[in-house]
């Protein structure tokens, strides 16, 4: 369904039947992508007086409970309770869900012994463009990232004076196939969390933070329609699907 849209006073044209799904999906038949130091997700039938509640063992339905952690297992949408004392709910506070994006690809710069994304590369990737998200790859950009196991490895992530560009560019949504946009271990310090909710000044309560995305590398680099699904969970984040839209 091709369908003509308005958006921010621009027309724009896009094609609904070709959805870019860029979630990672929780599968328990396989290795799951995993991080901070807790084991793997867990989906198993609800066991009522000792059956299985479950169809191939005579049940009339498959009923299952599933145990895990979005930060953790899946790719998952955060607002800034993540880090406040306040609770704040990002179903509550997230509402609305298209949102004009650029997908952009960025090999993270080692510095020391880390990787990572700095002011100059957003800067270069973006230049002028005013978009409602950005959405990061990293490269490199191997199907593993899809099963990866992050716990203790330092994984690449965004310095903060890169966060405070996009913040002060006005990025409400951050998108990135990482498991944090700072580093695995600093102290609880959270610079790069902090910087872009700006918990040091006017909190940002309807920006997000979505992590653990994919990717194709099919998918080119440029402008894209973002429909930003989660779940509703009254949390501070929520399992969340990504989806990119062609514009035409």
């Amino acid at each position: 369904m091709l369908a003509a849209i308005k958006y921010n006073t621009k027309n724009y044209k896009i094609d609904f039947t070709k959805p870019i799904d860029i979630s990672i999906a929780i599968d328990v038949s396989k290795q799951n992508v995993n991080a901070w130091y807790v084991d793997g997700p867990k989906i198993f039938p609800e066991d009522f007086e000792g059956q299985k509640i479950k169809v191939s063992e005579g049940a009339a339905v498959n009923f299952n409970n599933i145990e895990f952690n979005p930060h953790s297992h899946i790719t998952h949408t955060e607002c800034a309770g993540h880090i406040t004392e306040e609770v704040h709910s990002v179903n509550q506070n997230l509402n609305q869900y298209f949102f004009l994006s650029e997908v952009v690809t960025i090999a993270p710069t080692q510095i020391e012994d880390d990787f990572v994304i700095t002011k100059k590369q957003l800067q270069f990737v973006l230049g002028n463009k005013k978009r409602d998200a950005i959405v990061i790859r990293t490269l490199p950009n191997l199907a593993d990232k899809k099963s990866a196991q992050y716990s203790n490895t330092n994984p690449p992530y965004i310095l903060e004076e890169a966060v405070i560009y996009l913040r002060e560019k006005g990025i409400k949504h951050l998108l990135i196939d990482l498991p944090s946009v700072d580093r695995e271990s600093d102290e609880g310090k959270l610079l790069s969390h902090n910087a872009f909710w700006n918990t040091a000044g006017k909190l940002r309560l309807d920006a997000t933070i979505t992590e653990f995305i994919f990717v194709p590398n099919t998918v080119e680099d440029g402008t894209y329609f973002l429909n930003l699904m989660i779940a509703p969970f009254e949390n501070d984040a929520s399992p969340s699907k990504p989806i990119l839209y062609a514009l035409e």
